[in-house]
């Protein structure tokens, strides 16, 4: 979770992301993990900045030959 989605937006700032879509983030992602774990899998949540999170759990982990990512798409005014 990148706490800069939870502070407000560059124009106005009105809230990105209000109590209801955090309540059905976390529900998803628990209900996410819960699937995977029935499946013998884990999923890893960390919360922080992506361009630092990522990088110490490449480290952590220690054999990551491959990273995918996507990128916020920004409205350009």
């Amino acid at each position: 979770f990148d706490p800069r989605h939870y502070l407000g937006t560059h124009c106005f700032s009105l809230p990105k992301t209000g109590p209801h879509r955090l309540r059905f983030l976390l529900e998803s992602v628990k209900d996410l993990r819960e699937t995977l774990k029935k499946k013998g899998s884990t999923l890893v949540v960390r919360k922080g900045k992506p361009e630092d999170v990522v990088c110490d759990l490449i480290t952590q982990l220690g054999s990551v030959t491959t990273v995918v990512f996507h990128e916020e798409v920004r409205e350009i005014l």
